[in-house]
């Protein structure tokens, strides 16, 4: 009876030193997966979706609105009389949806050329740190125009497709630190019908963009496309756009210069005729706000 009591005794010291430790064991294995990075997508590469003119690596948030108004006055050159081009103004109402992490779409109407715009951008490739981490994003975006100007000779027989107008765009960019961007997007932008005779139809472009973070809220943006087709025209010019984007809440103001008019790529890359040597600059300004249009799903 004595020696089966040790026994169970021994036994029970054991099996309660046995659980310690392997409680102990699966702290220690607990820890050591905590240690190991896990994967998480990289944010705020940029405060909107578009850089200036052209699209940036950013998405709109799932179930969300962006209701934006892009504004556009004329050229300073025009000087006091015209209080330096803020008697003339172009602009385009647009409406883009978040409908995944890396899938969006919008649609809009400008009132250069009376245009409606569409596209759909979605990002294959997402930078990320971690496991499994990727070191840039990579976003393509397609998109479509029409023209809605009346027909330069109504007498002869017109095509809507005549009317339309494609691009076709990959952007790959990485967030290089927290204050600094920086993106690369090749552009092919395709017209059915040209307005000058030698022009071609496929206009090949090569864009730069980038943020430079001054605060919190407050940050330089810049994009450029170089054009690589050349145009018949001499007045054709590369767009470059430099301004500043202010995050207030739920709205972002982008306080712009800019040479082109155009506020679509089919526009901007095809139709920029302003020289900056010249003092042909245009003040423009783009205003965005986010809405919550689907409920977030709560885990």
């Amino acid at each position: 009876m004595k020696n089966n009591f040790i026994f169970l005794s021994v036994l029970a010291v054991f099996f309660l030193s046995g659980t310690k430790l392997l409680a102990q064991d699966d702290s220690l294995l607990k820890l050591l997966n905590e240690d190991k990075p896990q994967k998480e997508t990289v944010k705020n590469a940029f405060k909107s979706p578009r850089v200036i003119n052209g699209h940036s690596i950013a998405f709109l948030r799932p179930g969300t609105m962006d209701f934006r108004i892009l504004h556009r006055f004329g050229q300073l050159n025009l000087g006091y009389k015209n209080f330096f081009g803020l008697d003339q103004a172009t602009m385009r109402m647009g409406f883009d949806f978040g409908l995944s992490e890396n899938l969006m779409l919008g649609i809009g109407r400008s009132t250069n050329r009376k245009e409606v715009d569409a596209f759909i951008k979605y990002a294959p490739l997402v930078q990320a740190t971690g496991k499994k981490s990727f070191p840039f994003t990579v976003a393509l975006v397609s998109g479509i125009t029409v023209d809605g100007m009346p027909w330069a000779d109504p007498t002869q027989k017109n095509y809507f497709s005549s009317r339309l107008g494609y691009y076709f765009q990959t952007i790959v960019g990485r967030k290089i630190s927290e204050g600094f961007t920086l993106q690369l997007s090749p552009t092919l932008v395709r017209k059915n019908l040209v307005q000058l005779a030698g022009n071609e139809k496929d206009v090949f472009s090569i864009g730069v963009g980038g943020r430079l973070r001054l605060t919190k809220r407050v940050s330089i943006n810049g994009d450029y496309f170089y054009v690589l087709t050349p145009f018949a025209s001499t007045f054709n010019q590369n767009p470059l756009s430099l301004g500043f984007d202010i995050e207030t809440g739920g709205h972002v103001f982008q306080l712009h210069f800019s040479n082109t008019t155009g506020m679509n790529e089919r526009a901007f890359i095809t139709e920029t005729f302003g020289n900056w040597s010249k003092g042909e600059v245009r003040f423009g300004f783009n205003l965005s706000r986010v809405f919550q249009i689907k409920k977030k799903n709560i885990d």
